[in-house]
């Protein structure tokens, strides 16, 4: 069913907006006492992650077992297993550790997140791509393979924006259009990501943490070459196919005349270039000042860069034309799917993390131990794999960093000695964040627009099967050649 709100005013978009900040601003208010910490990850035990499960279920099983009900009251059911996250934390630690660790999640993490999404959502959505383009396997086969080409310069964000919606436009028509949707959010959402600190949150905070810029362009454009080239391949075979069943059709009406492809909305070019060197000097100016925000250290550069990427989107919307933005169908309510129930991931997924980086000291040690062989050497496999699969469950970035720090968080050896590792982390952070919907923010906006769009698209569980039939034998060649011996410098 076609999602509500296709014409929604920005008015609520303002209120949410003015309400973040204002709790933005209570929190630079409160005192930070010295005993305001975050959580002890090695306290921690197996019940602390159920309300981050029973979101991922409600997440899962709401759209499916009472639609109308989740859609209307998401943000609410987001917000219950959130508060049964940092309520028992009041009640069991106290009270400022509780606001530690929600300063935490809102501030150090999902701020951020959100802004960078909102402004690269809002500008790309700007741009229009007019004409009449046919869903043949040839053109969606050429809009896949241009989008993964650009995810890496654009961000995995900025490339789906701007290519979503054409390909929805252009497979409007066909029956059987479920497939090309998949597919897009495996390759332009995810894998196309892989060759920049630019293309994908994780690598980002590789680049934050001192990999070198174009590490993983050298290291890993032949796996994600290889990747991507074996993905695209099964596509081009499964459309072919449903193509063919859609022929059988007998088209109805008339048939729209030709148009010459054209791209309007230039404006939003140069600001997507705006966006990418917003986020490139917050990353190089290091002005060494920070206001600490009950234990969350705020920095000036992130600062400033947030406020940038914010003002950027408002002259998106201020310089272009109106029409544009409604033939593209945007509408606010895909960004705002995503800003409530992310919001809700990012505080209940607290206690995981932090029994995660307790490290071999806390509740996870039976599981960190499979990263290690019995020679000592990191196991390159299980840091692919176990990165991969955590990463589709909670959110990439912070797992990235998990693992990054496990191997000793020192850069330069891992771009040396123990750079099979990094790759083997940041293949699996970024490739197997297709594999769910929530694995990487990119993939639940498609689905949020798609589904406004009245694409039928599959259930959390049935996104699992497809993407695990056709990721699952891809991965594991990538296993085969790439990550179990390592030949390439």
């Amino acid at each position: 069913m076609p999602r509500r709100c296709a014409t929604a005013s920005p008015i609520p978009v303002r209120s949410r907006v003015l309400a973040a900040v204002a709790v933005v601003v209570v929190l630079a208010g409160l005192s930070s006492p010295a005993h305001a910490a975050g959580l002890d990850g090695t306290s921690l035990r197996w019940p602390w992650a159920l309300p981050f499960f029973g979101l991922l279920i409600s997440i899962a099983t709401g759209p499916l077992l009472f639609p109308k009900f989740w859609h209307a009251h998401y943000g609410k059911i987001a917000f219950a297993w959130s508060a049964l996250t940092i309520v028992p934390i009041a009640a069991l630690y106290d009270l400022p550790t509780a606001l530690a660790t929600l300063s935490h999640a809102l501030i150090g993490e999902y701020i951020s997140f959100i802004i960078l999404l909102f402004a690269l959502y809002v500008v790309a959505g700007g741009i229009l791509v007019t004409g009449i383009l046919r869903g043949t396997p040839a053109v969606n086969t050429a809009i896949l393979m241009l989008g993964t080409a650009i995810a890496s310069i654009v961000g995995t964000t900025g490339a789906a924006m701007i290519l979503v919606r054409p390909l929805l436009r252009a497979n409007a028509g066909r029956l059987h259009n479920v497939h090309v949707v998949v597919f897009f959010i495996i390759l332009v959402a995810n894998i196309g990501g892989a060759l920049s600190p630019l293309g994908d949150p994780p690598l980002f905070v590789g680049f934050l943490h001192g990999v070198d810029f174009f590490w993983t362009t050298i290291h890993l454009w032949r796996p994600t070459a290889v990747t991507a080239g074996l993905v695209l391949a099964i596509f081009i075979g499964v459309d072919v196919w449903f193509h063919r069943q859609d022929r059988r059709v007998a088209v109805v009406g008339e048939v729209a005349p030709q148009a010459a492809i054209a791209v309007r909305g230039l404006v939003n070019l140069p600001l997507i270039a705006l966006i990418i060197g917003a986020i490139l000097v917050s990353a190089a100016w290091k002005p060494g000042v920070s206001f600490d925000i009950y234990g969350t250290p705020l920095e000036l550069q992130n600062l400033v860069r947030d406020i940038a990427l914010l003002a950027i989107a408002v002259v998106s919307l201020v310089a272009t034309p109106d029409e544009h933005r409604e033939r593209n169908g945007f509408s606010w309510e895909p960004i705002l799917e995503v800003a409530k129930l992310f919001a809700g991931i990012f505080v209940c997924i607290v206690p995981v993390m932090a029994a995660l980086q307790a490290g071999r000291d806390g509740p996870f040690a039976w599981f960190l131990a499979l990263m290690t062989a019995k020679d000592g050497a990191p196991n390159n496999v299980a840091y692919f794999w176990l990165t991969g699969a955590l990463s589709a469950l909670l959110d990439n970035a912070p797992t990235y960093l998990v693992f990054f720090e496990l191997t000793g968080g020192d850069a330069g050896k891992l771009m040396g000695e123990f750079a099979p590792t990094l790759a083997a982390i940041s293949m699996g952070a970024v490739y197997m964040g297709a594999l769910t919907y929530i694995g990487n923010a990119p993939n639940f906006m498609i689905y949020a627009i798609a589904t406004e769009r009245g694409v039928k698209m599959p259930s959390f569980f049935g996104y699992i099967l497809w993407s695990a039939a056709i990721l699952l034998p891809v991965f594991a060649l990538i296993t085969f050649v790439f990550v179990t011996p390592w030949p390439w410098p």
